[in-house]
């Protein structure tokens, strides 16, 4: 909300106690040259799938507990987790078809136990400091909370404008810039205040959410210049295969 004044408090919350939502149920057609038989996060970045390197970086963050979106090929995955982390704390939800990426996590959040859950792309590392966004978040009474990433000369991606209070002023449309604030593609949600929102079952969390809502409700931009990198073109993803492995 743009009137308000927002101010971090000193109040520590526990990462441990916030389920993690990871988004795994895209097609991934941009990226079918490269990876024609996997789901887009089990595409293989020196003999290892994606989602290792996320789920890893999760685990090192303190994240305990997670859900999985699926949808396309989801078999992969599951036998994946189940090989690999025998050990995770997971449940497993299955769009039976497209929900977009909305629907898909407002079918998570039902499954999750949280007052409030981290929301990430299962095809995108931004690795920011996890405890960070959920303390800003709590401490803020925020309905959502994202994680910016300035960025440089760039067309890929739309712009995100705040306040000097971390308040959401505008999305801005895909174009190229100079120098500005992309969505990093990391959130943190109140479950109970985005749920109580009548959405279809289909929708767009970035349109008929963000977009939509962001001067109405409490959403909060918090920038954290890390790495970033989105694997859904085929130009990053050889471009993961060796930063990633460094």
């Amino acid at each position: 909300m743009t009137d308000q004044m927002i101010h971090k408090g000193p109040e520590q919350h526990s990462i441990e106690s916030v389920d993690c939502i990871i988004l795994a149920g895209g097609l991934g057609t941009r990226l079918r040259s490269e990876v024609p038989d996997l789901p887009k996060c089990m595409a293989p970045i020196s003999g290892r799938p994606f989602l290792e390197f996320l789920i890893n970086y999760l685990l090192q963050q303190g994240i305990k507990n997670f859900i999985f979106s699926l949808g396309y090929m989801h078999e992969v995955i599951e036998d994946f987790l189940k090989e690999s982390y025998p050990n995770l704390s997971y449940k497993i939800v299955i769009e039976n078809e497209p929900l977009g990426t909305g629907g898909a996590i407002a079918l998570a959040c039902k499954n999750a136990n949280t007052e409030n859950v981290i929301i990430m792309n299962g095809d995108t590392m931004f690795k920011i400091n996890i405890s960070e966004l959920i303390n800003y978040h709590i401490n803020n009474n925020a309905q959502c909370s994202l994680s910016l990433k300035p960025m440089n000369d760039f067309d890929r991606y739309g712009v995100v404008e705040i306040n000097k209070d971390g308040c959401i002023q505008s999305f801005n449309e895909k174009k190229f810039y100079k120098s500005g604030l992309i969505n990093g593609g990391v959130y943190a949600i109140n479950r109970k205040s985005f749920l109580s929102i009548e959405f279809p079952e289909k929708f767009s969390f970035e349109k008929d959410y963000l977009e939509k809502y962001y001067n109405t409700n409490t959403m909060l931009g918090l920038i954290q210049d890390e790495y970033f990198i989105d694997i859904g073109i085929p130009e990053d993803f050889k471009r993961a295969g060796i930063e990633l492995t460094l």
